[in-house]
């Protein structure tokens, strides 16, 4: 026969092991909130703004075809600014102790669609070391890429500048005490049912009737010892003097 469960059922099981799915969502949202706070590096962004135009020699000229070929350099732009050519020299004016491939991945390149401006954002656990990084990729780029592209045509829109007091983007502790929450829940829903499906015994007189689909006739209560002992007492006959 093949069994079915109702909605009944459903919150019947999350309500009898509801302990148990709260108990699992603070303990989630605890950990996650601890790994969050405590051990989890912060990290800071900082970014700088660069502007692709044309030559400067040839301001006079400008018109909307310098524009079309400059937004098709900006890919080649965005290559080149990560290339371990800019990224080489950036590490030997900071002095740093990485490799240009480590640099590569705190560094991230883009730009707004058909937009001339190129957006460099650099990602490190120290917020002054960023906006080095960030301002000076943006300034070895604009020297070197005179001599790798044979043009001028890259100028400083925006530096990068160090908050009072930076806010770091990433961990997020709210939303990753918010996602360990939902984690939490359905992990506990899921235990809840498992729990009850495994658990075979029969506590009451409705599972009787669940298991052998049969009405009960009647209950036998359960007598305690007490009771027995004060049906004696009551039965005992007193004996005549």
């Amino acid at each position: 026969m093949e069994e079915t469960i109702s909605l009944q059922d459903l919150f019947k099981t999350m309500k009898k092991r509801m302990s148990l799915i709260i108990s699992l969502t603070i303990i989630a949202v605890t950990l996650s909130g601890l790994v969050s706070f405590l051990f989890l590096t912060p990290i800071y962004q900082a970014s700088t703004q660069i502007l692709i135009n044309q030559e400067k020699a040839d301001v006079t000229a400008f018109n909307s075809q310098d524009i079309q070929t400059n937004l098709q350099l900006i890919n080649t732009y965005n290559v080149i600014i990560k290339s371990p050519v800019i990224l080489s020299k950036v590490i030997e004016q900071l002095d740093l102790e990485t490799t240009p491939t480590a640099l590569n991945s705190k560094i991230t390149v883009n730009n707004e669609q058909d937009s001339q401006v190129v957006n460099i954002s650099v990602q490190d656990p120290n917020p002054s070391v960023a906006v080095d990084i960030a301002n000076t990729t943006a300034s070895v780029f604009q020297n070197e890429i005179v001599k790798l592209m044979k043009v001028d045509n890259v100028s400083l829109l925006t530096p990068a500048i160090l908050a009072e007091n930076p806010a770091p983007v990433k961990p997020d502790p709210i939303l990753n005490m918010a996602i360990a929450a939902v984690i939490g829940l359905m992990l506990g829903v899921g235990i809840a049912f498992l729990l009850d499906y495994l658990d075979t015994t029969v506590k009451s007189e409705q599972d009787i009737e669940e298991l052998l689909n049969l009405p009960i006739l009647g209950l036998i209560s359960s007598i305690s010892d007490k009771d027995i002992m004060d049906s004696k007492v009551q039965v005992t006959p007193r004996r005549k003097r």
